[in-house]
């Protein structure tokens, strides 16, 4: 992004009237820099995206053992990869060959390459584009909005618990088939070793479960039992794999809903509150920062989160939503050099004529920074299901992360041959003579393929406003709603059955942790308040058991002898088991206190037993 912008402020400064003096800026790049820059950046996002990262993702997602196992894997799952991609680049190469007009020449096939490649990575940017110019102003504006925000977390608590419980009870199954392997093959198979593999990537309370039943001494015999195969447990260990990711996910997922519900529900009742101070309802587990905790006082926290942030993020969304108009008025008027309607080439133009270095500098990156955010924000929000999906706080899987690294490789060189058009800097738009970019020197000339060059690059874009409309009217959000996939929406019966589900949710949840807090308070007080009393209780204890100990070790002959140790601990034990374990006799008149008093000194005639008593206990020592 800061390269396109570069090369840009390049082209402008060159495209200045000689007539005219003008002075070298400071960021200058010389000649020659920039098209090498760009070659390698370039060629290296072309490799990752076709070639490396492909191989990556089923390397990621192989169940092998090996990494032998995984490589061969990858190579087998990605062969209808790489042959789709030899079909379409030898359907363009016929199409070269048979139109008389080209000669086979490398720089045109090159050209070819690199064109296809910008046509499928400019169809998927202005399907992105056209959701984020208006979703993140209206994001932004529906932030300032406490109770819609926090009307939404409680429809995504009552999705989350369902996909919670889904995720655990899948994890119950595979944990189970687990178990039947584990048992089945034994400690001296050959397929032990990939056994013990699976049970590593198992959560620790089901390895101690399954290590309880297992019996490692009983051998295995071929001849009577059917074992899985390897085929077989490298399926399983796929399975184990994504269904721990998933579980730990929704887990930490809960407990970060919990968090942002609790802290909503806190702001709705700061809000009228009388003296400005937030309270909050459970203190932060995280210790935080003393320096925020000078500055960001509960009067300061107050005043932020109940009267300053919403004002801010209404102005923000109006800012947005400006910038928004601005490019999709642009990206439908770029095609226009006589007059020029992009708004964004107008403004280059003006700091051409003022040689104002500095303005070109902040109206290329601006730009440039507001499409790569409202492209690359839509990659974040995009969710096919389970099978890609980006989660915070580290909780994406390896698979979704090489998808995601994929999409911005795809998306960054066509990102940046619009944004030279938006501009009227591509010579193929401006129609002008002059000396091409670098960004345009790599991409070579674009007038081999005119239907993509005059056609599909230039009026494909306004696209982007149909896009807009639907976004704004969710009509994407009202489509998956009706095909079953719930979705929020105000004025649906399904959304508010969910919002009141996941509010009683979050109310179940709120007075489980109270409790907590509540009995931890308890326990505290009560140390703080017998804490001295109690050490005070157990040093007397140890001091007369210490006593006792030394008095019984001088009587070794004794019978009682045989319970003594050496060790003051055992002795203590035993002193404490004669003074706790008192048998008493429920059935008779009356205790007898002197245990001799029968042959067998605890067992009477009749059944019954009697007690033991205390103080006789050592009369005749």
């Amino acid at each position: 992004m800061i390269r396109a912008f570069k090369m840009s402020v390049d082209m402008s400064m060159r495209s200045i009237s000689s007539k005219q003096k003008c002075f070298k800026p400071w960021s200058y790049i010389p000649n020659g820099i920039m098209p090498i820059f760009w070659r390698v950046v370039y060629w290296t996002s072309q490799f990752l995206t076709w070639i490396l990262l492909p191989f990556m993702q089923s390397y990621a997602r192989s169940g092998g053992f090996s990494i032998t196992g995984k490589i061969k894997t990858a190579l087998i799952e990605n062969a209808i990869y790489y042959g789709t991609y030899l079909l379409i680049f030898g359907a363009f190469l016929i199409y070269v060959a048979v139109n008389p007009n080209f000669n086979l020449q490398w720089n045109q096939l090159q050209t070819i390459g690199i064109a296809a490649a910008n046509t499928w990575g400019l169809f998927l940017l202005v399907l992105l584009l056209g959701y984020g110019l208006v979703e993140i102003p209206r994001s932004h504006w529906n932030g300032a909005k406490r109770g819609y925000l926090l009307m939404k977390t409680y429809f995504k608590a009552a999705k989350l618990t369902t996909e919670k419980a889904d995720a655990e009870e899948n994890l119950e199954d595979i944990m189970e088939e687990v178990r039947k392997v584990s048992e089945s093959i034994k400690y001296n198979h050959p397929l032990r070793k990939c056994v013990d593999t699976i049970l590593k990537k198992c959560p620790t309370e089901y390895q101690e479960r399954m290590g309880r039943n297992m019996d490692d001494y009983e051998d295995f015999d071929e001849r009577q039992n059917s074992y899985p195969s390897e085929k077989s447990l490298v399926k399983l260990h796929k399975q184990v794999i994504y269904s721990v990711q998933r579980h730990r996910r929704t887990q930490v997922q809960w407990q970060i809903l919990l968090e942002q519900a609790f802290y909503l529900e806190d702001v709705a009742k700061n809000e009228t509150s009388a003296t400005r101070q937030f309270v909050h309802t459970f203190h932060s587990q995280e210790p935080e920062n003393k320096i925020i905790q000078y500055f960001y006082t509960p009067t300061v926290e107050w005043y932020w989160e109940c009267l300053l942030r919403p004002w801010f993020y209404r102005v923000l969304a109006v800012v947005l939503a400006t910038f928004s108009v601005i490019v999709v008025w642009s990206e439908c008027t770029f095609f226009s050099t006589k007059p020029v309607l992009s708004l964004f080439a107008v403004f280059i133009q003006l700091a051409e004529k003022t040689y104002n270095y500095i303005y070109i500098e902040m109206a290329c990156f601006l730009t440039i920074f507001f499409l790569s955010i409202c492209v690359y924000s839509t990659v974040f929000r995009i969710r096919v299901f389970n099978y890609y999906y980006l989660a915070s706080h580290h909780q994406t899987d390896a698979y979704s992360l090489l998808f995601s690294g994929m999409l911005f490789c795809r998306l960054t060189p066509p990102l940046c041959l619009n944004f030279l058009g938006l501009t009227h800097m591509d010579a193929t738009i401006s129609h002008k003579n002059t000396q091409p970019t670098a960004y345009t020197s790599i991409m070579g000339s674009m007038r081999v393929l005119s239907f993509i060059a005059d056609g599909f690059y230039i009026y494909y874009p306004m696209l982007v406003v149909i896009l807009c409309i639907a976004t704004y009217f969710s009509l994407g959000t009202r489509c998956l709603n009706l095909l079953g996939f719930q979705q929020f929406m105000g004025d649906s019966e399904m959304t508010s059955d969910l919002i009141d589900e996941g509010k009683e949710l979050i109310r179940r949840e709120k007075r489980k942790r109270q409790r907590q807090e509540e009995g931890e308070n308890r326990r505290r007080e009560w140390k703080e308040r017998y804490g001295n009393r109690d050490d005070s209780t157990r040093n007397r204890a140890v001091h007369t058991d210490q006593k006792e100990s030394s008095f019984t070790e001088t009587n070794a002959n004794r019978p009682l002898s045989k319970y003594t140790r050496s060790n003051g601990r055992t002795e203590r034990d035993r002193i404490e088991l004669l003074q706790d374990a008192e048998p008493l006799d429920f059935n008779a008149d009356s205790v007898n206190d002197d245990p001799l008093e029968s042959d067998s000194g605890r067992y009477q005639p009749g059944g019954r037993y009697l007690s033991m008593s205390r103080s006789k206990i050592f009369d005749d020592v």
